[in-house]
């Protein structure tokens, strides 16, 4: 009997164990390549980038401002992750992509998809509101296969210039995740041009609305690095660095640590952002 209850316990402990196994999730504008960044263009800075995904390991990452061929430079040096996204611009290979990476090793997609965040949603190219760029959000439906669990992961960019632009895209994200998520976590990552006490977040982490997120570096147990995340390599006063990248959760997660990562890896700017990451266990 006593052998029995041995090996009860040690099942339950195991199967506990696998419940258990912390997701990191990393959010990271790389910022897009453009020669006007002279010493801090992507050429300069496409390897630290890359070696500082590798070091901290994330098992999600969302990107944002990447064009083609930065995706085609973090693919060769990032190869046990997989992505999802399209071009904004034409919903293939033009312009920015928010792309969403993911630990191939890991996860299994089940469905993915990218929408345009404006009043015709499913039109590639589509600009909204008043919005100066095409923006997009871009998901994908993963089963872990260590838990097994199912969740929504979800990356965008709002757009830098519309008010209107990100409070509506912001409605449009919540609307669809409501639906995509459904029952299962939500993990949303995205630089959203916008710092904690404007209204744009506050409509996002609004308890009064049931589709509403919340923070993951206001619920986690444990908060390391600069409260900033943008710093525009440097340039502008620590003091005056805002917070404007996100790693936004819902339904049944709980969030253990929230990090803002170093701005330099290895002596060089790894974007105009600093990274931003997020260690949570999904169903706990």
């Amino acid at each position: 009997m006593k052998r029995v209850l041995f090996w009860v316990t040690f099942l339950f402990a195991g199967f506990n164990l696998i419940a258990e196994t912390p997701i990191k999730v990393m959010t990271f504008n790389i910022r897009m390549n453009t020669k006007s960044d002279g010493l801090n263009s992507w050429p300069y800075r496409r390897d630290e980038a890359a070696n500082m995904i590798k070091h901290y390991a994330p098992d999600i990452i969302g990107t944002q401002e990447v064009l083609h061929k930065q995706l085609k430079d973090l693919k060769s040096r990032l190869p046990k992750y997989k992505v999802v996204g399209v071009g904004r611009e034409d919903g293939k290979k033009k312009g920015e992509y928010s792309a969403l990476w993911y630990n191939a090793d890991r996860f299994d997609v089940l469905d993915s998809g990218t929408f345009w965040l404006s009043e015709t949603p499913e039109v590639a190219g589509s600009k909204g509101w008043d919005g100066a760029c095409e923006r997009v959000a871009t998901w994908a439906k993963l089963r872990d296969r260590k838990s097994q669990d199912v969740f929504i992961a979800l990356n965008t960019h709002l757009d830098h210039v519309g008010k209107k632009a990100r409070s509506e895209g912001v409605k449009l994200i919540l609307d669809r995740l409501s639906v995509l998520g459904a029952g299962i976590p939500i993990v949303v990552t995205g630089d959203f041009n916008a710092t904690s006490d404007t209204d744009v977040i506050a409509r996002v982490t609004n308890i009064a609305d049931p589709k509403h997120l919340s923070d993951s570096r206001a619920m986690a147990k444990v908060k390391n690095g600069d409260d900033w995340s943008f710093h525009d390599y440097g340039k502008i006063p620590v003091n005056e660095r805002p917070l404007i990248d996100y790693i936004f959760v819902a339904n049944d997660i709980d969030v253990k640590s929230s990090s803002v990562l170093p701005s330099k890896h290895n002596g060089r700017f790894v974007s105009d952002h600093s990274p931003v990451m997020a260690e949570m266990v999904l169903n706990p």
